[in-house]
């Protein structure tokens, strides 16, 4: 989930992004597209992970909802954003990326998850994301360790490496099922030019027809 979600800040829900044309989530802006109302996305400063300011001392609103019941409500808009399109700024950082988000939980229980998976696969991580066709906000990628082949709800084998290739507007809208009712915090591990702060609030989610290619 969390993986999935960094796409988010791949032009998705940038405010420039939209003004260019060349964010994942414009159909879902223009009403052509939807998510589904179980998904729901904030940033949420409230936790203290990572500082509300950006990289000019703008300071950003302790919470944004950005997806509310699969309907973008807010993007991410920085201040050279804001002056070029006449927008009101948010306190986005120039990149526009999230910065601490947090996927809002659903009603499945912990002990309810491969009972309710029944028979398919089990993900733990994944990598190497990315977009695959932007305008319909499809992405691939690899299943990475800790997945499993789950039959009659229980844990069968763990499986090789796949690669995958789906939609947002399918994973996170039509073909998903149920969010579970807690959350877990991944933590951001990057140390490209310095060691990365904060991290993702995100539950579990159970969806159909997830596609594999390989």
């Amino acid at each position: 989930m969390a993986e999935l979600l960094t796409m988010f800040s791949w032009g998705a829900v940038s405010e420039a992004a939209m003004q260019q044309g060349n964010s994942a989530l414009a159909s879902l802006q223009r009403g052509e597209k939807h998510l589904s109302p179980l998904f729901t996305l904030k940033e949420n400063f409230d936790r203290g992970l990572v500082p509300r300011f950006n990289d000019l001392g703008e300071v950003a609103p302790i919470a944004l909802p950005l997806i509310e019941n699969g309907q973008l409500v807010n993007t991410l808009v920085s201040s050279r954003t804001a002056k070029e399109y006449n927008k009101t700024p948010n306190g986005a950082d120039s990149g526009e990326y999230l910065r601490s988000p947090e996927v809002a939980i659903g009603n499945l229980a912990d002990s309810d998850i491969l009972k309710t998976l029944d028979t398919g696969l089990f993900l733990s991580n994944l990598h190497y994301l990315n977009w695959s066709d932007r305008p319909t906000a499809r992405v691939t990628g690899m299943t990475r360790y800790a997945c499993f082949w789950v039959e009659n709800g229980e844990i069968v084998a763990p499986i090789e490496n796949l690669r995958f290739d789906e939609s947002l507007y399918r994973c996170f809208g039509e073909n998903l099922v149920v969010l579970t009712d807690f959350q877990e915090f991944i933590p951001e591990v990057g140390s490209y030019d310095r060691r990365s702060l904060g991290g993702t609030w995100t539950p579990g989610a159970i969806a159909n027809d997830f596609t594999y290619t390989l």
